[in-house]
């Protein structure tokens, strides 16, 4: 639509038309207004319970806080489109609405917090109070400066804590988990079980018969659905990164050769580094003593032997000048030839012989060698620059409605036609389209759009670039004739014949195993090596059973068989030989701290329940467009 409005714009009679189309649009607003946009919200309101608002600014400020927490937690940067894709925008908008019910829920119930119950807890707050333990108001200040706080929005989210805390003890404190349930629960989190088991290969299914035409229609016609051809798409693809607009060819040999002499002592020079061992002595004395043996002819290690100083306590370490802190034996380490033995050094903490036993002299890696990756550095370092003019450029351009692959000609940037592809990258015969450049986000942009929908520019993480898309066809989902997937179709029916049968052939052990034939006895008939595995646990990993074989184990009872999918299409018998549970001891500290982690659940629940029971009552309404706002999402 919007390119069809560019191109009828270029003319003069285009540009008179869409002039009065405007104006029309112009004269409506300015007659009936635009509050049907925003009817039952307030332009600055994410979100409503009760009379309790939610502001654009109350969620943009959490949602910055919850993400800058989590880039810390992670140690790595994350992209704003990567936290909504976790769930991190909803998640906060979530706890706001509980918080709100809450507060309302307070109102309703004219609950109050006094001053001095306020000025109290502020008091004696440890994180207030200076070196002589005393509250200090300038700290007090600073902090909540420094955390984006006046004294009344603190003072007003220290009152609105405790009364939320106030109803969440009214609602859940004080609750004690049964004794029962404490036992169930170290059942389920102790249990141990012994099985016997063999793997069952596909091909103990025995001879699968070829099937008829009759048979693959029949299956085909029963499961249609699922040989149903995807939606396919195809696109063209127009990106400027880093890497597509760097271009290290530009960098002369003077630039590169001037970024390495700065970089040189940092980037490209191994320091020399020194094996240092040291002898201990309680005075001078003795140590000059011992210098005057080893130049007499003995041996630093015989030294060490005569004073009791064991091999691994000899050696200090490998380390640079700078790594030493102690400037007595950094200087003496230094000054030594590799293998010789110093005079007696007054260290830090007492009197020492030093010994270098290896010297790695410093290595300044030369700028032939390192040419390359500085000139990419240099260049990759204007790309930036580049992104940002090439940008603004092919805006003007898509502004004038030129198709993408005229701008990448123009402009002498690959275009790159992607598709046709589903929405798991896979082409219709199979193969794996390439991974796009914005990857998930491109993906999920093209598969959102549709042809002739002028796109916007998708911003890449960290700055990195900018990429342009055009749907070129979109090939809608529709089944596929039997014809065309007769081939999936009999792959399909081998694999259920040959389950149903293998199936069907361990029910038979199961019954032989259940009627007391030994487990031995049943799998040696049966062509199979029996294994046994002990000591399971409920939540177990592990190598030799699949986590769905354990489950089926923990469903089994005692003494039972049953068998359960293993892979590559095989089966895995097995019988429980045993299911062993520790007594539940209440009194030891295992025990009480599971209590604490089920109460605390079960309490949690329990204030979970209340919460969605008063939403409902006191109603809750969202305004997704403040919400997209206020956390930078896309509009649609």
């Amino acid at each position: 639509m919007m390119q069809g409005i560019r191109k009828a714009s270029q003319g003069l009679l285009g540009k008179l038309v869409i002039s009065v189309l405007f104006g029309v649009l112009i004269l409506a607003f300015a007659i009936w207004g635009v509050g049907d946009i925003f009817r039952g919200y307030g332009r600055n309101e994410v979100a409503r319970v009760g009379k309790t608002e939610i502001s654009i600014e109350q969620m943009r400020t959490a949602y910055q806080n919850d993400l800058q927490n989590l880039i810390r937690q992670q140690r790595r940067q994350i992209s704003p489109e990567t936290a909504r894709a976790l769930g991190l925008d909803r998640q906060v908008l979530s706890r706001l609405v509980s918080e709100a019910t809450l507060d309302q829920t307070a109102k309703n119930l004219h609950l109050a917090v006094s001053d001095d119950t306020i000025r109290n807890l502020i008091f004696d707050d440890p994180v207030f109070r200076d070196a002589s333990g005393q509250f200090s108001a300038a700290r007090f200040n600073e902090l909540l400066r420094s955390n984006g706080y006046s004294e009344q929005s603190y003072v007003a989210l220290q009152r609105a804590t405790i009364l939320r805390q106030q109803i969440a003890e009214m609602i859940s404190g004080g609750f004690t988990v049964p004794v029962a349930l404490q036992e169930i629960g170290n059942r389920l989190r102790n249990e141990k079980r012994a099985v016997a088991f063999a793997r069952m290969p596909a091909s103990a299914a025995g001879e699968i018969a070829a099937p008829t035409e009759d048979q693959l229609k029949a299956f085909y016609n029963e499961r249609k659905i699922a040989f149903r051809a995807p939606e396919y798409r195809t696109a063209s693809v127009l990106a400027i990164t880093s890497d597509a607009v760097a271009d290290p060819a530009k960098v002369t040999d003077d630039e590169a050769k001037a970024r390495y002499e700065a970089l040189k002592a940092q980037r490209f020079t191994t320091a020399e580094t020194r094996t240092v061992e040291q002898i201990p002595f309680p005075n001078a004395e003795e140590a000059q003593a011992a210098k005057a043996k080893i130049d007499g002819g003995e041996t630093f290690d015989e030294i060490a032997t005569e004073r009791n100083v064991a091999f691994k306590d000899l050696t200090l370490g490998t380390f640079t000048r700078e790594q030493i802190f102690d400037p007595a034996v950094r200087e003496a380490a230094f000054a030594l030839e590799e293998g010789a033995v110093s005079a007696p050094v007054q260290s830090a903490f007492g009197t020492v012989l030093l010994r270098v036993t290896k010297v790695d002299s410093q290595h300044v890696r030369p700028y032939e060698e390192v040419a390359e990756e500085v000139k990419k550095e240099i260049a990759a370092g204007r790309a930036s620059s580049r992104i940002t003019e090439l940008h603004d450029k092919i805006e003007d351009e898509r502004a004038s409605a030129k198709p993408l692959a005229e701008i990448a000609k123009q402009f002498n940037l690959e275009l790159r036609v992607v598709g046709p592809m589903s929405q798991g990258m896979t082409k219709p015969d199979g193969a794996q389209e390439a991974a796009l450049p914005g990857g998930d986000a491109t993906l999920r942009a093209i598969f959102a759009s549709d042809i002739g929908v002028d796109n916007e520019a998708i911003r890449l993480p960290q700055n990195a670039g900018y990429v342009w898309f055009d749907i070129a066809k979109i090939d809608p989902s529709r089944d596929r004739s039997f014809d065309e997937v007769k081939g999936e179709v009999a792959t399909q029916w081998r694999a259920d014949e040959t389950a149903n049968k293998l199936s069907a052939k361990a029910r038979e052990l199961v019954q032989r195993l259940d009627k007391g034939e030994a487990f031995a006895t049943v799998a040696a008939s049966s062509g199979l090596t029996m294994e046994t595995a002990a000591g399971i646990g409920r939540q177990e990993q592990r190598t030799d059973l699949p986590a769905n074989v354990v489950t089926q184990v923990f469903g089994t009872v005692a003494g039972k068989a049953n068998s359960a999918a293993g892979a590559d299409g095989g089966r895995i018998l097995f019988k429980v030989d045993s299911a062993t549970v520790p007594p539940y001891i209440r009194t030891t500290q295992e025990a009480d701290n599971f209590v604490r982690l089920l109460s605390a659940n079960l309490s949690e629940g329990l204030l979970l329940q209340y919460v969605a029971e008063r939403q409902a009552k006191l109603g809750v309404s969202i305004n997704d467009a403040a919400f997209r706002n206020a956390t930078g999402g896309v509009q649609n």
